[in-house]
């Protein structure tokens, strides 16, 4: 067991105010408000996104009249941070992206709080002891605490997996991971969301913010916290917890020593520490001996700064991925300025010249990125570090970046493989699951 699950642990059975366990960091010093602002974030145009659009002067004075107002409902009272069911929320000043939080919190009798991850809703807190109102079916507290209650209905993680909330009067003590979209939470030690995908509650559309603020609820009714704590997840540790996403059934694809079950120009790459690493001024399509239909493949990769290489998706041996295949997934240093001009469809992560993927959630360049891509029919999802950052119907494209490319028509099978353009791209820990 290492040092920090086993001070994990004894923060879960704790009873009273705690030092932060080793790694983590205290959000709230048991004194003051310090490191917390209020936000009314329901009010009209309080929502993160129409915020983000205002002047910073106007930000600023909507910041400070809703700290003046948190001040009348926050308060503390020996070491808890106390709020009387009023008022405006309570955010943390600073932002925060892949993280663990510890935090413990008591309430009473029709609660209704919850906890923002990235300004965003919510890791819900409900009176369990309520009955289920058949006239708002999609409200449930009588199944407990810490579901993604504002998920959609019906979807992983918005109902929690079992009933852990404690009688009123005592302590409940939250663990949450969050890593990209991707939420895992215990409540008193049992888990209750299991590695779902948190929805952008304020445009669904859009994956949820890469950071943002933590904030705490509040809802009708008084809630205590205390022991409020967090820790920064490394990239090493996020692909870990991503991988445990992705389930079982998958085969290796790549064994780490060999291009065995491999086809192509595979002289133009080399096998470095278990790595495939594309020549510098090499490349060519490098795929699978082996044809998948519907599949799911999980890859880490890394770019050099301007790097480019892709994912060859259903290649039938010849011709080109972004011509011939199911598409090519773009594996690029979209950041590098001579990429500035691009067709929207070619940034990393869009099946190429098809569809354009949402930019901004690679980890910087030189770092190992984990990424997903799930296979279905015409439809295929790229996940990327944890966030779902292209979904999309290749059978309904009806307008390609170019002629050539064939917008409407996905062959029903393929190889899996790499699309090398010159630059040292490399890969490692490739599997695949065949559905």
């Amino acid at each position: 067991m290492s040092l920090r699950t086993l001070a994990v642990l004894l923060f879960a059975v704790s009873s009273v105010r705690a030092e932060p366990p080793k790694g983590f960091t205290a959000l709230f010093n048991d004194k003051d408000l310090a490191g917390w602002h209020g936000w009314a974030i329901h009010e009209k145009g309080a929502g993160p996104i129409d915020f983000a659009k205002l002047p910073a002067a106007d930000q600023a004075k909507k910041v400070e009249s809703w700290t003046a107002d948190a001040k009348k409902h926050w308060s503390v009272d020996k070491g808890e941070l106390v709020n009387d069911g009023k008022g405006a929320y309570l955010a943390t000043d600073a932002d925060y992206g892949d993280i663990e939080l510890l935090i413990e919190y008591k309430t009473v009798a029709g609660a209704d709080s919850g906890i923002y991850l990235r300004g965003t809703p919510q890791v819900q807190i409900w009176d369990s002891n309520q009955k289920f109102d058949p006239k708002n079916p999609n409200r449930k507290p009588h199944l407990g605490s810490g579901g993604l209650f504002n998920n959609t209905p019906g979807t992983p993680g918005r109902d929690p997996l079992v009933l852990a909330d404690k009688p009123f009067g005592e302590w409940n003590q939250f663990r949450i991971v969050q890593v990209g979209e991707r939420t895992w939470v215990w409540l008193n030690g049992k888990a209750v969301v299991e590695g779902a995908r948190m929805e952008n509650y304020w445009d669904r559309k859009k994956p949820l913010p890469k950071t943002g603020p933590i904030l705490l609820q509040t809802h009708g009714g008084e809630i205590r916290w205390r022991n409020l704590f967090v820790r920064t997840i490394g990239t090493a540790e996020a692909t870990d917890w991503l991988g445990k996403v992705s389930g079982n059934g998958f085969k290796p694809a790549f064994n780490g020593k060999d291009f065995t079950g491999w086809a192509g120009p595979v002289e133009n790459y080399d096998i470095v520490d278990g790595t495939i690493v594309c020549k510098p001024k090499k490349g060519g399509f490098i795929f699978t001996t082996e044809e998948y239909a519907d599949f799911v493949a999980t890859l880490e990769y890394k770019v050099p700064p301007g790097g480019n290489n892709g994912l060859a998706i259903r290649f039938p041996g010849t011709g080109r991925p972004s011509v011939d295949a199911m598409c090519e997934i773009q594996v690029l240093d979209d950041e590098h300025p001579k990429y500035a001009k691009l067709d929207v469809r070619q940034f990393n992560g869009s099946a190429y010249g098809l569809a354009a993927a949402h930019r901004g959630f690679a980890r910087p360049v030189g770092e190992w990125n984990f990424e997903q891509v799930t296979v279905k029919g015409t439809t295929i999802q790229v996940e990327l570090n944890g966030t779902l950052i292209l979904d999309a119907d290749l059978g309904k494209v009806t307008v390609a970046k170019n002629p050539e490319q064939h917008p409407g028509r996905v062959p029903a099978k393929g190889h899996f493989g790499f699309c090398g353009h010159n630059d040292p791209v490399a890969f490692r820990n490739v599997k695949i699951k065949a559905n």
